[in-house]
């Protein structure tokens, strides 16, 4: 071979690094962003330091009806309602990833504790304002959502919700207590004052579950269902919440609590309604990294489930599309590809500390083999897609521009300082076809449908709202792939 040809395939080389290096995702821009989101998302007091600047104070009087102050906590999606369910799975999402990712977030950890405490500030009110109540949500979801206005106009009852032993809610109650349980772990070297608080009432909280069980969703009736209906029943959020004190306290009484409530479900599914997955991947990590083998059922339920999402496994049943996006169902499908892809870089990165492997019937799997299907969602999700899309919107140079959100498609109050009634916010600004005025920076919205389509267009909620327990449970995967790039 010549010099010349030598060269040639040096140069050949080099721009393939080089093209290589230019389209891959910048993990650390993303995850900066998917953390400002949640500054979009505040209800109550805005503060000075507040980069979304043109959102502004709103539900200050919150709890006002049940003479307690439940202002604070976060819109759920492109609504003005607190749902405490999803709220606190987020914030159990979020502390997950600060916990297991915080040393690759580098200056962002600042943040994610931000976002993190905004919500248990929160949760703690709803914990210990009153007692034998936990105050679950606030605002009338069947009212405000007939209504398209600001957060900072709402004129909508701001009815409070709340179970107790006399109307339970088991599924709810244990995952506020794993919520403030992980959130806990991640104070508890900050801040050790707030993380001990945390715990306690995270254990008073889920001795409430514990002991007045029943489901929030027969509680609440239409004030939970359709919208978060706890489908799954609370035994996965038992479980979930005993193995996060587990991990918070190390105390022989979680454990004996989680070895009680013995084999469980095994989903193929991960979400703010069905945990089991979840506590399964959390408890996995005595067995892998601890070598406990009280622990190697969790590590074998880990290992299924994994064998249920892989696309090559014998016993695979997740779809994926045909430009490489985990398909799993038609409603915000990005909030369970987000969740599931938590999963499974934190199991490859226990299987990575142990060099540990398994099979799927006759595929070995390696801890690469989970990475490079979860690298593979986060990258279609930040445009490595057909569509060359970034469903994060203010990522790229091409996100959605419409997403179903009031406070992103209304003007804001220092643009539009008159009062944008219930009504009002629906002609023209919800049925414009213009871009909304205010961009939501780091906001994931439901994402494409099965042929990876994507219309972008407000009133298609299911593919264009935005949801904090889709970006909740993304943080982490960004983190781990920001530390490693």
């Amino acid at each position: 071979m010549g010099a010349s040809t030598l060269s040639f395939m040096a140069l050949l080389t080099l721009l393939l690094v080089v093209s290589n290096v230019e389209c891959s995702p910048n993990y650390g821009e993303a995850l900066a962003k998917s953390l400002l989101f949640f500054e979009g998302q505040r209800s109550g007091r805005i503060p000075q330091d507040q980069q979304i600047t043109w959102r502004s104070n709103s539900g200050l009087y919150d709890g006002h009806q049940a003479n307690v102050d439940l202002s604070g906590g976060y819109y759920d999606a492109g609504d003005n309602v607190k749902f405490n369910f999803p709220m606190a799975f987020t914030t159990t999402m979020l502390s997950w990833g600060t916990i297991e990712y915080g040393k690759r977030m580098g200056p962002h950890i600042k943040e994610a504790r931000t976002a993190i405490r905004w919500a248990t500030d929160y949760l703690m009110k709803c914990a210990t304002s009153t007692p034998g109540k936990l105050y679950v949500g606030v605002g009338d979801p069947n009212v405000d959502h007939k209504c398209w206005e600001r957060p900072e106009d709402m004129d909508t009852s701001r009815t409070v919700y709340w179970v107790s032993s006399k109307n339970p809610g088991s599924d709810v109650a244990a995952e506020t207590a794993a919520a403030l349980a992980a959130a806990s772990i991640v104070f508890r070297n900050v801040d050790p004052t707030y993380s001990k608080m945390l715990l306690r009432t995270a254990q008073n909280v889920y001795q409430f579950a514990l002991q007045y069980q029943g489901s929030y969703s027969d509680s609440l009736g239409s004030a939970a269902c359709p919208f978060y209906c706890s489908y799954s029943g609370f035994k996965d959020e038992l479980l979930w919440g005993a193995a996060w004190l587990f991990r918070a306290t190390n105390s022989v009484k979680y454990y004996n609590l989680v070895k009680s409530l013995g084999y469980d479900d095994q989903p193929d599914i991960f979400s703010w309604d069905n945990k089991y997955a979840g506590a399964h991947v959390l408890l996995s990590r005595r067995a892998l990294l601890n070598g406990d083998k009280n622990f190697e059922q969790y590590n074998q339920e880990a290992e299924n489930f994994i064998c249920k999402i892989l696309p090559n496994s014998p016993s695979s049943s997740t779809q994926y599309t045909q430009g490489g996006l985990m398909f799993k169902l038609p409603d915000s499908n990005l909030q369970y590809v987000s969740s599931i892809t938590f999963l499974l870089t934190t199991y490859s990165k226990y299987m990575a500390a142990t060099k540990h492997t398994f099979n799927c019937g006759d595929i070995v799997v390696t801890p690469n083999t989970i990475r490079s299907v979860a690298k593979r969602q986060v990258d279609y999700i930040l445009g490595e897609n057909p569509l060359r899309m970034s469903y994060m919107v203010g990522y790229g140079p091409n996100f959605p521009k419409r997403i179903h959100h009031r406070g992103s498609s209304l003007p804001s109050v220092v643009a539009h300082p008159q009062s944008i009634g219930c009504q009002e916010g629906f002609n023209p600004f919800f049925h414009s076809m213009n871009p909304n005025p205010n961009t939501l920076v780091g906001a994931i919205v439901g994402g494409p449908n099965q042929n990876d389509g994507f219309p972008d267009l407000r009133d298609d909620y299911s593919h264009s709202e935005p949801a904090t327990y889709i970006n909740g449970a993304f943080v982490g995967p960004l983190a781990y792939f920001a530390g490693s790039y």
